[in-house]
C-alpha cells in the first residue's frame, strides 16, 4: 500500500500500510454507504411485503378481515402494478398464535407468498385442489406437533404470510364468483375448526387506499420490524449480514446514532435512485425479450431471478420488487396456453422515457396470441401504480366490447393526454409533465409468443 492513495471518496493516507485517523474515518463512512446501499435493494421484498401487510391491517383485524375488490381495482388503488382485469381478493394472514385453516373457493387462481416475498405455494386453479376449493393448512415455522390428514399441508418460512387470489367472470358477469368468494372463504385456527369466527370482507372498490412503501428512513424500520418478528432462516445470512453491518439484527435494538441514520436516510435515496435505474433504464441486454424490440422481462433469470442454478440475479430481483407484487411460477409459465406472462416497457421505440404530454402508438399484430385474453394498462412511474387521470380503468383490453380490430386482426392502441379522432375506445389517457410505463398481460400465451414468431411493435411517438 502507497503511503498516499486517491480514491473515489477522498484521499487516504498509510504508515506503512496503517491507515490514518482521517483515513479510517472515509473508509468505514464508505463501507457503511455500499452495505447501506446493497441493504437497501435486498430489503426491497421485505419492505414491500410490510407496507402491503400495514395496509391490509389498517382495514381491520389480521386472520379476520378478508380485502376484496368486487368491481375490479382502479386507479384509486395505489399498489404495485395491480391489474383491472379480475377481481382480487387480497389479505394477510398470522400463524403466531398456531396452525391455521385457509379454505380456498373453487374456480380461483391464486398464490401465498411469505413475508421475504418467497413463493410458499399456489392455491386454486394451478394448487393442489386444482380450482375445485380446499382446506389448506398453513403450519408456523418450527411446527412440530400432530398434522391432521384431509387438508393441504403448507409449510411456510414466515409467520406472516400474503394470500391474493383472481375470480374469473361468468358469461362477463363478475357477481356470481364474488359471491362464490364470500360464501367460500374461511379463515380460522386449527383448534377452532368445529366453530369457525366469522369473517369480514371488506369491498376496496373506488375506495382510494396505499400499500405502496416508503423511500426515506422508515424503510428501515420496517425493515427492522420485519427482522425482529421472522426467524432468521427464513431468510440468507448474507442478506441478513448485510442488515446487521447497519444495525438491524434479530434480538437487538435498532439505534442508529446520529452519523449512521445521516448514512442510512442518503442510502435510502440512493437505494430508490438505484431501483429506477434498474426498473426503468436497464443495461443488461438479457432483460430485453426480443433484439430488435424495447419489451423486457418481468421475471428476468425465471420466478426466482437467477442467471444460472444457484446464481441470484441481484437487478432483476430488485427492479422486480421495486415494480411488482406477487412471485409463483405460474406467472413465468413456458407451456403455451397456460398461465401468463407480462412484456413491459418504460420506453418508446428510440429509447426515449414515455411522456404523458405526448402521443404514441403500439401495433399489436394479428391475431394476439392468446387462449383468454390481453390487456394493457399505463402505470405511473413515480408510484409504480395505475396512472391517475380522468379514466379509473388506464387501459385497453380484448375485453373491452368496443375495441377496435383491424381487418387483419391486428389491433392499435393509443397512448397521450387527447384521443386521437375516432380512436377513443383504443386509447389510454396520459398526463402531461409525468411520464408512464406500461404493461402488456398475456394470459394463455400461445406458442408465437414462446417461438416469437410474433412480436409486439414498440411504442411509437406520433408526429
Amino acid at each position: 500500500m502507497p503511503a498516499t492513495v486517491e480514491t473515489g471518496f477522498g484521499r487516504l493516507n498509510f504508515f506503512d500500510g496503517v491507515p490514518d485517523a482521517d483515513s479510517t474515518r472515509l473508509i468505514y463512512d464508505n463501507l457503511d454507504r455500499q452495505r447501506a446501499l446493497q441493504a437497501y435493494l435486498l430489503a426491497l421484498p421485505a419492505v414491500n411485503q410490510a407496507a402491503n401487510r400495514d395496509a391490509i391491517l389498517s382495514v381491520g383485524p389480521i386472520n379476520l378481515t378478508v380485502p376484496i375488490w368486487e368491481a375490479v381495482v382502479d386507479s384509486r388503488t395505489v399498489e404495485l402494478t395491480a391489474n383491472n382485469n379480475t377481481p382480487y381478493t387480497w389479505f394477510w394472514v398470522d400463524l403466531r398464535s398456531g396452525p391455521l385453516v385457509i379454505e380456498v373457493p373453487p374456480g380461483v387462481l391464486g398464490l401465498i407468498n411469505d413475508m421475504f416475498y418467497s413463493w410458499v405455494a399456489d392455491v386454486g386453479i394451478t394448487g393442489a385442489d386444482r380450482g375445485r376449493g380446499g382446506k389448506y393448512l398453513l403450519l408456523p415455522p418450527g411446527h412440530s406437533g400432530a398434522v391432521p390428514q384431509d387438508y393441504i399441508i403448507v409449510r411456510p418460512k414466515t409467520f406472516q404470510n400474503w394470500l391474493a387470489w383472481r375470480s374469473f367472470p361468468v358469461n362477463g358477469d363478475f357477481r356470481p364468483a364474488v359471491e362464490s368468494v364470500k360464501r367460500h372463504t374461511k379463515i380460522y385456527p386449527l383448534s377452532r375448526a368445529a366453530n369457525p369466527p366469522r369473517l369480514t370482507f371488506v369491498d376496496m372498490s373506488e375506495r382510494p387506499f396505499n400499500m405502496v412503501g416508503p423511500s426515506d428512513f422508515r424503510f428501515w424500520e420496517m425493515l427492522n420490524d420485519v427482522v425482529q418478528v421472522e426467524p432468521s432462516n427464513a431468510s440468507d445470512p448474507v442478506t441478513l449480514g448485510f442488515f446487521a453491518s447497519i444495525g438491524i439484527q434479530k434480538g437487538k435494538p435498532f439505534q442508529p446514532d446520529a452519523r449512521m441514520r445521516r448514512i442510512l436516510t442518503e442510502a435510502a435515496v440512493a437505494g430508490d435512485a438505484t431501483a429506477r435505474a434498474l426498473s426503468y433504464r436497464a443495461r443488461d441486454p438479457e432483460a430485453r425479450i426480443f433484439n430488435d424490440r424495447r419489451w423486457r422481462f418481468a421475471f428476468q433469470g425465471g420466478y426466482q431471478f437467477l442467471h444460472q442454478p444457484g446464481v441470484a440475479n441481484l437487478d432483476a430481483r430488485a427492479f422486480f420488487f421495486f415494480l411488482a407484487t406477487g412471485v409463483t411460477p405460474a406467472m413465468d409459465t413456458q407451456v403455451a396456453g397456460e398461465g401468463s406472462t407480462y412484456p413491459w416497457t418504460a420506453e418508446d421505440a428510440l429509447g426515449n422515457a414515455l411522456d404523458g404530454g405526448k402521443t404514441y402508438r403500439l401495433h399489436l399484430p394479428g391475431p394476439v396470441p392468446v387462449r383468454t385474453f390481453w390487456s394493457t394498462i399505463v402505470y405511473d412511474t413515480q408510484t409504480r401504480s395505475m396512472l391517475q387521470t380522468d379514466n379509473r380503468f388506464p387501459s385497453v383490453s380484448s375485453q373491452n366490447p368496443g375495441l377496435q380490430v383491424n381487418p387483419d386482426r391486428s389491433v392499435d392502441v393509443w397512448f397521450g393526454p387527447t384521443a386521437p379522432a375516432g380512436k377513443e375506445s383504443n386509447w389510454v389517457q396520459t398526463i402531461p409533465g409525468k411520464s408512464w410505463f406500461m404493461i402488456l398481460r398475456l394470459y394463455g400465451p400461445l406458442q408465437p409468443w414462446f417461438d416469437k414468431s410474433w412480436k409486439p411493435g414498440d411504442i411509437e411517438l406520433q408526429g
